[in-house]
């Protein structure tokens, strides 16, 4: 039974990153959830024969996630694994090896909604300047501030941009093309300084958004070898730090930089959700936390009789 339980999670990992195009790092957290942690909760709790993937009911299910808060796991957490474990029978039910997805009824534990970390538009200047724009690293660094918080892009879409990816429309301004989750593109304007900060970037390589080439990267570590994850988010974790405090904070606190500022200037909500690529409004509604004097200017401006 393990046997054919881990055989299928391996068609369902092929499957993410295949066909819905997951990033590795999404893929990851599936099989730390799936692959080791309820897969051992299976062989541990069913030493002697674990149950066929057609014999895991919502009470196995519930027993692992009630393991999982014995052991002080997150609710965060625990809703994680119960996420997965709904998503992989539920790519097991499209292949007909399951009749129902057990974990269908299953209640997701309440999540805190705390407010995302954002860069306060006083700081953001103090934030652009922090890297050293007399080195090469300092350019790059620089653009790569700037490119965050002009189109508000997770970190694996700026780590798959290239040069052509920037984009001249006829009346002369900028778009980024972005591709997100699940293969989907979408097309983000670029502001004139993070154009500027990336054309004196680029050409510290000898290179020209103007005389895009195909296939090569927008950001490099050395020489041409794209710049890898860790680096970006070690680099623009300390430059955050020396203008924010907080736990969190990383390359994804500029994303919700800029969707923060969008918003306290009376962007439209929905505007905002398309530039960010969420399918789902609910998850662009986080960060409608705007301050009670940003919303009076927003109503009065809006409203036929919200003037004073």
């Amino acid at each position: 039974m393990a046997k054919e339980f881990l055989a299928e999670l391996q068609g369902f990992f092929l499957y993410l990153e295949k066909e819905k195009g997951y990033s590795k790092h999404t893929i990851a957290s599936y099989k730390n959830d799936l692959e080791v942690q309820f897969f051992r909760f299976l062989t541990k709790n069913y030493p002697k024969e674990m149950p066929s993937i057609a014999d895991i009911d919502r009470s196995v299910i519930r027993q692992f996630l009630g393991k999982e808060m014995e052991m002080q796991k997150s609710s965060r957490t625990v809703a994680r694994r119960l996420a997965s474990i709904k998503s992989f029978f539920k790519y097991l039910m499209v292949r007909g090896k399951v009749k129902n997805n057990p974990g269908s009824f299953i209640k997701t534990p309440k999540l805190p909604k705390p407010l995302p970390n954002y860069v306060d538009q006083f700081n953001i200047e103090s934030l652009m300047e922090a890297p050293n724009g007399k080195t090469k690293k300092g350019l790059r660094d620089r653009a790569i501030l700037e490119l965050f918080y002009s189109t508000g892009i997770r970190l694996d879409e700026l780590l798959r941009l290239n040069l052509d990816s920037i984009q001249k429309t006829y009346k002369n301004a900028h778009l980024v093309k972005v591709l997100g989750k699940g293969g989907k593109e979408r097309l983000i304007p670029l502001g004139k300084t993070a154009k500027l900060s990336l054309d004196n970037y680029l050409k510290t390589r000898n290179l020209s958004i103007e005389k895009a080439m195909p296939n090569i990267p927008l950001f490099v570590s050395t020489g041409i070898k794209r710049i890898a994850r860790r680096t970006v988010q070690q680099r623009i974790t300390t430059y955050i730090q020396q203008v924010s405090a907080g736990s969190g904070i990383g390359p994804h606190t500029l994303r919700h930089t800029f969707a923060t500022h969008l918003l306290d200037n009376g962007a439209d909500i929905q505007a905002v959700k398309d530039l960010l690529g969420h399918s789902s409004l609910s998850t662009t509604q986080i960060y409608t936390h705007l301050k009670p004097e940003t919303l009076k200017k927003i109503y009065v401006k809006a409203h036929p009789h919200g003037e004073n």
